[in-house]
């Protein structure tokens, strides 16, 4: 065992020292397995960073009712009377100004982008009073909330970034209403930063909406009394509404773009993987074929087949590790936290995210690397372990 042993560490020292002699073919093998790697971070980093978006601003104590047969904001419609019997459900937090509840209004507005001037479609929210104690993790940064029953608005942080003519002492005109930026807030890099907030009062005429709302977002006394309150809107003959945490109906909300990002990167990660990999097996192949005097030789000597054999694959490996570290490294210094928009196709609005490389993430690269790495090595080593000695030892 011991021979054994030393003897695949022999020949592995040796392979790994040649390296640096066929520095063309190898640092080639190590930039397309790069690409491969940095391709596939870069890519699922976005889905990862529209996903922690969602889920960030997603509290398990806080509902979100809607119309039941709704399955967004913008198809949902309720009542004043409706809002008022979902603010009476048990189970709500309350103060000595009343229920933590606040009915809702989502439209959808024009703005230009800052990047490319071109108009795109930004959320405008119409709030209660009570909006910003319901989600807890809003706060102004800039400016001051908006006064009840006056044209203003606050501004969310990533859609303050995306969208000119946002800034706070600015005047925007939405429709035929003009309204005052009287303030910038954040919330957590949730999707609520990616949206405009007014009082509903105010938008509902602006709108024409009437005395109708959309959702109504509850805050609980606690994580546990979410069924208590789910269960009292479902068996209330009054209401026909769905109840959800906020956490489940924003990841609903995400599920589809995630979806079709993670499949649109593992598709081209795939594709790419198959060239490098040939890449990788045509390296492996011309090192062997470079050094077949030297393999038939060690087999002479009495090397046998499976330290040659461990020994290809793990320069092989090391080749791939070095371009996979590389890679990983590079999209993480390139996209991690790397601000954007995309279209929430569930609501075709705007959606303001920056990319997330997780350590999760790294770690699927790795180990991509390490598959590409010993099947980029496996063929070669089979093809060196089986060199007829005495005819590799005449070859010049």
């Amino acid at each position: 065992m011991f021979n054994w042993l030393s003897q695949i560490v022999a020949v592995t020292l040796f392979n790994v020292r040649t390296i640096p002699e066929r520095k063309g073919a190898a640092f080639t093998a190590a930039v397309g397995i790069s690409g491969v790697v940095a391709v596939f971070v870069g890519v699922l980093s976005i889905a990862e960073g529209f996903r922690a978006a969602m889920r960030v601003s997603g509290a398990d104590d806080v509902a979100v009712v809607l119309r039941s047969s709704a399955d967004n904001e913008m198809t949902s419609g309720l009542s004043r009377e409706e809002t008022r019997l979902i603010a009476d459900a048990p189970g709500i937090a309350r103060t000595a100004d009343g229920p933590l509840a606040s009915a809702e209004l989502f439209v959808i507005i024009n703005l230009p982008k800052r990047s490319t001037g071109s108009d795109a479609n930004v959320p405008f929210r119409g709030v209660g009073q009570a909006s910003m104690k319901v989600r807890g993790d809003v706060r102004i940064t800039e400016g001051r909330s908006f006064d009840s029953g006056r044209n203003e608005v606050i501004v969310g942080a990533g859609a303050a970034r995306a969208f000119s003519g946002l800034e706070v002492g600015r005047k925007i005109r939405i429709g035929q209403t003009e309204w005052d930026v009287v303030g910038t807030f954040v919330g957590g890099g949730g999707a609520a930063e990616s949206e405009i907030w007014t009082d509903a009062a105010v938008l509902q005429p602006a709108y024409h909406r009437g005395d109708s709302f959309q959702s109504v977002y509850a805050k609980l006394v606690s994580v546990s009394a979410f069924q208590q309150f789910k269960d009292s809107l479902t068996t209330n003959p009054q209401l026909k509404v769905k109840a959800l945490r906020q956490s489940e109906f924003l990841s609903e909300q995400s599920s589809m773009l995630t979806t079709f990002i993670e499949k649109i990167g593992v598709f081209i990660a795939a594709m790419m993987a198959l060239g490098a990999l040939f890449g990788a097996l045509n390296t492996m192949y011309s090192a062997v074929a470079a050094r077949t005097r030297e393999i038939a030789t060690l087999r002479a000597l009495g090397f046998g087949s499976t330290p040659v054999i461990l020994s290809v694959m793990f320069e092989s490996l090391t080749l791939a590790l070095i371009g996979g570290v590389a890679g990983a490294a590079a999209a993480y210094f390139a996209f991690d936290g790397f601000k954007a928009a995309t279209i929430n196709w569930q609501t075709f609005s705007q959606i303001a995210f920056a990319f997330s490389v997780t350590p999760q993430l790294l770690a699927n690269a790795i180990i991509l690397t390490v598959v590409l790495g010993l099947l980029g090595g496996l063929f070669p080593a089979i093809r060196a372990a089986r060199l007829p000695i005495a005819a590799a030892l005449r070859e010049t």
